[in-house]
């Protein structure tokens, strides 16, 4: 039931385990585009711009978790290159026992911090209780999301990439029909939005475990495989961790962006909410790229084979640049209609402040195509250190850029933060990938 990213030609490879990711994450995409348009038609703008307003708390969440779990898997991905089966098992058991522990810290922390988190972002008193209800059961539903994004990233790892797609349709289909169960004859608000996210998840990755257990031998582990030492779970937090951290630091940068709109008003929350919505799936998709080079970087960097690599990443980012022309061509042509999927009767300054977001943002994507790309294919490789000081350079451009742009150019100087941190990124880490696929020797080890 593997399947193995060493062998073929990389471009159809790639492509072939990009599709089924794309579709999942385009449906993952549709958990939260379903909360925001059926809130927003049903409960007006305030409940959008409520959901909205922590919508960057949620992702930094999110983020780290997908970070974390990807690196997790990585590192099996590593092991099943070099086709080590007992360290697969190890990998299995040691990435379990490390999400049941940050899954308890990340949820007594967020949920703790969750009043305060409230006023850090300024959110807007009439907005706060909707705000504070949606972000406080996405936090207390975090087990729900690791669980789900570490069974996926065991999956590609393996090289399976379907299994997690099929189930997440399901899901996504559920989460549709206990929005509409949960927000309209229940009665619970946008709090309803956020428990029909966290039950939709959690059945997706029970059934995704379900399927695994059935294919996946690796999957029945014994005694001896939980026989866990330090060095495993150092060299699977030495990857993972930092990836969690470095996607969780991006977020920061989007939080100043969401606290300098949420100064501006609740008109630029909501339109500011649409427009990032609608941008969310140019992300995923490019995500969705940057899933598929990074489990086949893994494998082939546990192979030992240096060359396969570069073709690979070379065809990967080829594929996500015809993927953002079109994708920013499509957004572009279709924004007019975007606000009105959100937001019933919306007035016109709405309009404005989502026009301006996508006309400033949109036509950068080819850069966030090259950074993904590139910062996944060095983190597959067992280097950190390149990604993490990308991902500060982009957090620095993102704040400056939002805290200080904003006093020159209002709104658009918000909006200009976006561009102006994926090209810091890359700048710096283009180089740094080059560099160090030159020295990559074709014998890896991988302790």
């Amino acid at each position: 039931m593997e399947k193995d990213l060493t062998k073929g030609n990389p471009f159809p490879v790639l492509l072939k385990f990009s599709i089924p990711v794309i579709g999942g994450n385009v449906f993952q995409l549709f958990y939260t585009l379903a909360d925001t348009m059926i809130v927003g038609q049903t409960m007006g703008a305030d409940a959008l711009a409520a959901v909205g307003a922590t919508s960057t708390v949620v992702c930094l969440i999110l983020y780290f978790i997908q970070g974390l779990t990807s690196g997790f898997g990585i590192k099996l991905g590593q092991f099943f290159g070099a086709k080590n089966k007992m360290q697969m098992k190890r990998s299995v058991a040691t990435s379990i026992l490390l999400s049941i522990l940050f899954t308890i810290f990340i949820t007594i922390i967020s949920c703790s911090l969750a009043h305060p988190i409230m006023g850090w972002i300024h959110t807007p008193n009439d907005i706060y209780q909707m705000a504070y209800d949606y972000m406080f059961v996405i936090m207390l539903g975090t087990g729900a999301t690791v669980y789900y994004n570490l069974i996926s990233n065991i999956l590609r790892a393996l090289g399976d990439s379907k299994t997690p797609l099929y189930f997440l349709i399901l899901s996504s289909i559920l989460n549709i029909i206990l929005d509409y169960i949960f927000i309209v004859p229940f009665g619970w608000g946008v709090a309803g939005a956020a428990y029909a996210t966290v039950l939709s998840q959690l059945v997706s990755a029970i059934l995704c475990t379900l399927f695994a257990l059935k294919k996946f031998d690796i999957m029945h582990l014994q005694s001896q495989d939980w026989k866990i030492t330090k060095e495993d779970i150092f060299s699977h937090l030495r990857i993972g961790f930092p990836m969690g951290f470095q996607m969780s630091v991006m977020c920061i940068g989007l939080l100043a962006m969401q606290s300098a709109v949420n100064s501006i008003g609740t008109n630029a929350i909501a339109g500011y909410t649409a427009a990032t919505k609608m941008d969310q799936i140019s992300v995923l998709i490019n995500n969705a790229f940057g899933i598929a080079i990074s489990n086949y970087v893994a494998q082939n960097y546990g192979a030992g084979l240096v060359a396969r690599i570069k073709k690979g990443v070379l065809d990967c980012f080829i594929m996500t640049t015809i993927a953002n022309i079109l994708i920013a061509g499509l957004m572009l042509l279709l924004q007019p209609w975007v606000v009105p999927l959100f937001v019933e009767n919306p007035n016109p300054e709405i309009f404005m402040y989502a026009k301006d977001y996508l006309f400033v943002v949109v036509p950068f994507y080819i850069l966030l195509g090259i950074l993904i790309t590139y910062r996944s294919a060095v983190q597959s490789i067992g280097i950190t250190w390149g990604p993490f000081i990308a991902c500060m350079i982009e957090l620095v451009m993102r704040v400056s850029c939002a805290l200080g742009l904003v006093y020159l150019w209002g709104y658009k100087g918000v909006c200009f933060a976006t561009p102006m941190a994926w090209l810091g990124a890359v700048v710096f880490l283009l180089p740094v990938y080059f560099k160090n696929m030159r020295s990559l020797s074709t014998t890896v080890n991988l302790k």
